[in-house]
């Protein structure tokens, strides 16, 4: 199969996202296969919601969307156009993916499939319903990928390469099973945010949709705020404040609780504003309805330290801040060319043909 044949398929795949990627979900005429593919994937959508109670219709939405953007030929061939993709000798790569956001593991698969190679997937428990549905979709679009994507819930077993997603205990486990072949291993990691108090409304505003999008369980969420000494947070709580509906959420509102009276009892200073706490703590991954902030007193400081531990983050937002930040509102909206960990998985998977 050539290149341009799996660029045009998933291209069918984006056109076939977005029809699922507005809160009225509506059947396009110029669709390829819809008449075999749309209400089945309305059905696993619904599977979804109910079987994670994170992934709410809103945040299907909104990953949906993402890809269905980032789907298309312009944006596909920009992010291969740097690249020597032909003449690939194709490769079993598995894949273990998270399960924290949907669809998680999908740049993964896209990346190991566009490239030439076979993929064999083992997902999360938690996100195991949408991702089979459009890799049958693919296959039909472009019946040469058929033998090249396949799934499994057993032990991953007979594989030339592996991308590895887990937490640090998982990683670690990963690093030793699979240190016989080449591989991609991800461990935890959390987002910051560095704020001058300077920022405008709009900005922490856009802040908002980096902490709260997915309930702030992806590791591009911002779980840390550093902040200059003597910080005012009024302005922060006024632009996260149209974000308040998060707690009529009965899992979110849960957690909200639990951590609220986990911190009242052991007498820890916070901030809170009837749906979110923000609490002063060196570390970096806060619980759910909660972020964590730090004083710096100095930016050139602030930025040896963060450079100290850069394996520990995965975005840092600001405005002006440092080199490779990520704009205020944009964590969730990643390009194709924003490698996780700053690991080029095209480079990777190209390395091991």
């Amino acid at each position: 199969m050539q290149l341009q044949e799996r660029i045009n398929a998933f291209v069918k795949l984006g056109d076939f996202l977005r029809q699922f990627s507005n809160e009225v979900i509506s059947k396009a005429d110029n669709v390829e296969h819809n008449e075999v593919f749309f209400d089945g994937f309305k059905h696993q959508i619904k599977l979804a919601q109910e079987h994670n109670g994170w992934f709410t219709a809103e945040n299907i939405r909104f990953a949906l969307k993402s890809w269905a953007d980032a789907l298309t030929l312009t944006i596909l061939e920009a992010w291969l156009n740097p690249y020597a993709i032909e003449n690939v000798s194709p490769k079993q790569v598995a894949i273990i993916m998270a399960g924290n956001i949907p669809l998680v593991g999908f740049h993964d698969f896209l990346s190991v499939l566009i490239t030439g190679h076979k993929v064999l997937v083992k997902q999360s428990s938690n996100d195991k319903h949408l991702l089979p549905f459009l890799a049958k979709y693919i296959e039909y679009v472009e019946p040469k990928f058929n033998g090249a994507i396949s799934f499994t819930e057993a032990k991953v077993e007979n594989f030339d390469a592996v991308i590895a997603t887990g937490s640090n205990n998982t990683a670690r486990y990963f690093e030793y099973y699979f240190k016989n072949k080449p591989s991609i291993i991800r461990n935890n990691r959390n987002s910051v945010a560095v704020l001058t108090g300077n920022e405008t409304p709009q900005d922490l505003k856009n802040l908002s949709e980096d902490i709260f999008r997915y309930y702030g369980l992806g590791c591009r969420n911002v779980s840390k705020l550093y902040v200059p000494k003597g910080y005012k947070f009024d302005a922060f709580f006024e632009g996260i404040y149209h974000w308040h509906p998060i707690v009529e959420k009965a899992k979110y509102a849960n957690n909200y609780d639990y951590n609220k009276a986990v911190y009242l009892m052991s007498e820890f200073d916070m901030l809170e504003n009837g749906f979110f706490m923000i609490k002063e703590d060196e570390s970096f991954a806060s619980p759910i309805a909660t972020l964590f902030y730090e004083y710096y007193d100095s930016t050139e400081n602030l930025k040896t330290e963060l450079e100290a531990k850069k394996n520990q983050i995965q975005c840092i937002v600001s405005r002006g801040f440092i080199e490779n930040e990520i704009a205020f509102g944009h964590t969730q909206k990643p390009e194709l060319w924003d490698y996780a960990d700053s690991v080029d998985s095209i480079e990777f998977l190209l390395a091991i043909s």
